[in-house]
């Protein structure tokens, strides 16, 4: 099996694993690790021969844009204190505390090193903590803050990261000088992404059509990501910039097919690259199990210290932090996202997987210092790192649906339907007032008039039943009965037609281009 066959092979598992996992009631993202950890230790499976410099640059891009799509600019800014407080504060502690059991455990590591390490296994993985939590019904506020805390987190670990690696790699380090890089790297990063979110936006108007604007967003985030890279800025905060001004400013409310198109087309690429992501997490134990050859029971009690240092401080962390947002929770910050008791708290702990953006920075370590001499403990820092993902990822994964279903954390359903209502009854109200428009500059037939005012009602009572009430409730369920009747056997005209078309197309003479030019035309139809 050569590289090539691999990627494939990951790619089926990453469309498998969701329908498997499903069934299964478990995160996709964790079964597609485990398929991996199968692969790795099969002999004619080849080890995974990517750069290490590349790894970040392909895989995160899209999964970050695919990740930002699902939230908003408001909701960041509404979240701020929780984000600050899990994606700053507590990565910076958690890269502390360890660095410090590292350098006291690990004979001869020096602390930059250790603080190297403690920076690649502080954030936990945006991807894991979204995919794991979106499919287990949690609260909204709960999956807000993971995912900004996820999106945001990488940033500082990133910087922290190169810092002490520079400091590895040169033998010198200044304090002033790490804070100033913080400081610059944010705030070209934030720059290149507005720059490019704003460019982006003018480019789509051009473009126009579906195809083009969708493939436009697939080259953005990673031209938002090099180019940050190359001016010395964040790419990962310059993603983010990018995808959340694209998303608040090139919205087109009619733009119908772009929309859906898009939507498909991004859950498409986040379903295949993070299979990718996660199955390289797996493969990469291989090299990790090399390295341990002939020092096991020393190296696994180091990856174990680590893990749970890194596991308990985020508790340690969250309880205090949990209490300090509640008393700081105003009532003008009614926006904010916050756990609202211990078990939302509890959950919130053992979300903290680490993954894609860990395995990463631990593999682009340099082999060598200015000087040639071999990068300090290098490998006991890769296998260290590998314990840490490995505990976390599969672990807390795995047992994370059981602990939801155990404290019982759920979404609040009443509250989401109230919402939808809310929705609803807006919708159908800016139908009534834009119907009232139409007839003030158009005379309209009563019997039209009075048939677009049930259908500005219609919009509302599709989406949310309830705003109907007695008569009207009833009125409309009996036409929505018919209508669906008469939806179904228009589908039926069209399918005969679709048929009828389709078999046109194997005939002597006919053109294919027509016949796929007719046969869209009905599917738009069909999808109206």
């Amino acid at each position: 099996m050569d590289q090539l066959a691999l990627l494939f092979v990951l790619l089926l598992g990453a469309l498998v694993s969701v329908p498997l996992g499903d069934r299964l009631g478990l995160p996709a993202p964790i079964l597609v690790t485990l398929f991996g950890i199968v692969l790795a230790v099969l002999d004619f499976v080849p080890n995974v021969n990517i750069p290490p410099e590349l790894i970040l640059p392909a895989l995160l891009p899209p999964l970050l844009y695919a990740a930002v799509r699902r939230t908003s600019w408001r909701q960041f800014a509404a979240n701020k204190r929780p984000i600050f407080l899990l994606a700053v504060a507590l990565v910076f502690v958690t890269t502390v505390c360890v660095a410090v059991v590292a350098n006291a455990i690990v004979p001869g590591l020096p602390i930059a090193a250790a603080v190297a390490l403690g920076a690649l296994v502080a954030p936990p993985d945006p991807v894991a903590a979204t995919a794991v939590a979106g499919q287990l019904g949690l609260p909204r506020r709960l999956v807000s803050i993971l995912e900004g805390e996820g999106l945001f987190n990488d940033v500082t670990a990133i910087v922290l990261y190169h810092v002490a690696i520079a400091a590895v790699v040169s033998g010198t380090f200044s304090p002033w000088r790490a804070g100033i890089d913080l400081v610059l790297s944010a705030v070209v990063a934030v720059a290149v992404g507005l720059v490019l979110g704003w460019g982006a936006n003018k480019l789509m108007d051009v473009l126009g059509d579906a195809t083009l604007q969708i493939g436009l967003t697939l080259l953005v985030p990673y031209v938002s990501y090099v180019l940050a890279e190359e001016l010395h800025g964040s790419g990962v905060l310059a993603v983010l910039t990018t995808a959340l001004f694209i998303s608040e400013y090139a919205t087109d409310a009619d733009d119908v097919m772009t929309r859906l198109a898009g939507h498909t087309f991004w859950d498409i690429v986040d379903t295949l690259v993070t299979g990718v992501a996660f199955g390289l997490i797996g493969l990469e134990l291989h090299n990790a199990i090399r390295t341990a050859s002939g020092h096991w029971a020393e190296m696994l009690g180091w990856a174990a210290a680590v893990a749970g240092v890194v596991v308990l401080v985020r508790l340690l962390w969250l309880l205090p932090a949990t209490w300090l947002t509640k008393r700081l929770h105003a009532k003008r910050d009614f926006d904010e996202d916050i756990p609202m008791s211990l078990r939302e708290t509890v959950v919130m702990w053992w979300s903290g997987m680490r993954g894609v953006a860990s395995v990463a920075l631990a593999l682009a370590i340099p082999l060598t210092t200015e000087d040639g001499s071999p990068f300090p403990d290098r490998d006991e820092i890769v296998f260290i790192a590998f314990g840490v993902i490995m505990a976390t990822l599969v672990l807390q994964g795995l047992t994370l649906p059981w602990l939801v279903k155990r404290l019982g954390v759920r979404a609040d359903t009443e509250r989401e339907k109230e919402f939808e209502k809310q929705l609803a009854v807006r919708a159908a109200r800016a139908a009534k007032r834009r119907l009232r428009e139409i007839e003030e500059v158009e005379e309209l037939p009563e019997e039209l008039s009075e048939q677009m005012l049930r259908r500005a009602f219609d919009i509302g009572v599709r989406i949310s039943p309830d705003i109907g009430e007695g008569e009207r409730r009833e009125a409309h369920e009996q036409r929505v009965r018919r209508v669906k009747r008469l939806r179904r056997i228009q589908q039926e005209l069209l399918s005969a037609a679709r048929h009828e078309v389709l078999a046109a197309r194997s005939e002597p003479g006919a053109d294919p281009e027509i016949v796929d030019r007719v046969l869209r035309h009905l599917d738009v139809r069909s999808l109206r």
